[in-house]
């Protein structure tokens, strides 16, 4: 078991100045999550209120209400602060419902299953 060291707490206090601000929170597996934060700890674990999940795919977007969530922190790529006055999404973008948004997620992850088989499919053809 590893103890965080004086050099870890520069990491966390840096997100102080954030409590009480709208971030966007990028996660390991590539989940985006928005909301207002509310607490922090040595370890980056932070909790979020009024947390939603954007989903995007394509020109179609989503956000999943998700209430109060605490993040655990190794799983953090990126903390940032949402400017409020400025609009948060091109204006191409659409909002749709989350039935939606998943129905999208499928379509999507289909057809890169398709794209995965058929490489290997030809990868006979790969003439170096």
């Amino acid at each position: 078991m590893s103890w965080a060291g004086p050099e870890d707490v520069f990491l966390s206090t840096s997100l102080a100045s954030y409590l009480d601000k709208k971030l966007l929170v990028l996660l390991r597996d590539g989940r985006k999550l928005m909301g207002l934060l509310r607490s922090f700890d040595q370890f980056a674990n932070a909790v979020i209120e009024g947390a939603c999940e954007r989903v995007i795919v394509g020109d179609l977007y989503c956000d999943i209400p998700l209430g109060l969530y605490v993040i655990r922190g190794e799983n953090v790529v990126l903390i940032g602060e949402l400017d409020l006055e400025k609009e948060e999404l091109p204006p191409h973008m659409i909002r749709v419902s989350t039935e939606e948004i998943k129905r999208a997620q499928r379509a999507e992850r289909d057809l890169m299953d398709l794209k995965g088989s058929m490489r290997k499919r030809m990868e006979f053809l790969d003439m170096d």
